[in-house]
């Protein structure tokens, strides 16, 4: 698809993925988040950062069923949204829990499962938001990033088991069960993929092996 290679798309993708963050701060200061606009606020963050997340994971198994290369000039894009939008539910535990009292987060992070392995989806977050940029790519080299960059499907493991665990108080497992789906599904094919072409690799090095 041409249009995706338009010089646009870009910034309307980037105004789109602002969106939700306007929508919530205008909600917020409009006391429009319901009877608890602390949860509300924070467990909203917390559902775009899986949504951005799922769509970093399905730039390239798009690209390579459609063709639409372009789609890679959007990944990482998509990837600054995810840590942008994980750390404002990060940041917003901090402050509507615990007032940014950092002794208190501490002491709560380790106390909590659900926090825990949140927080460490977000401490991995950090580490690739960081090394995003072309300079980040130069310093490690391309093989290294691109390992490094695989941490990701670490944040999508960790990013649903943060989700069961916060949803297993009420005993409300639906989105739960719908984003390990997807996950799963994308993780998957990343994998059979991986498989498909170590094989071709051996193929083609059996086929190569002269013949005495």
């Amino acid at each position: 698809m041409r249009w995706l290679g338009h010089p646009a798309v870009k910034p309307g993708v980037f105004v789109v993925w602002l969106l939700p963050a306007a929508w919530l701060t205008w909600a917020a200061f409009a006391d429009r988040l319901g009877a608890n606009p602390a949860e509300a606020l924070i467990r909203s963050l917390g559902d775009w950062t899986l949504r951005a997340l799922v769509l970093v994971l399905l730039v390239t198994p798009l690209r390579v069923w459609t063709g639409w290369s372009q789609l890679a000039r959007l990944r990482r894009m998509l990837g600054l949204f995810v840590f942008f939008y994980g750390s404002l539910h990060w940041l917003a535990y901090a402050w509507f829990d615990k007032g940014f009292d950092w002794q208190e987060v501490l002491v709560d992070v380790p106390k909590r499962p659900f926090i825990l392995v949140g927080t460490l989806a977000w401490l991995l977050l950090v580490v690739l938001a960081a090394t995003s940029f072309n300079r980040a790519i130069r310093w490690l080299g391309a093989a290294r990033w691109q390992a490094l960059h695989r941490a990701v499907y670490a944040v999508a493991l960790l990013a649903v088991l943060h989700f069961f665990w916060m949803r297993a108080g009420k005993h409300n497992f639906a989105e739960v069960a719908v984003y390990a789906s997807i996950f799963a599904v994308l993780l998957g094919w990343r994998w059979w993929r991986h498989l498909m072409r170590r094989r071709s690799s051996a193929a083609a090095g059996r086929v190569s092996v002269p013949q005495g």
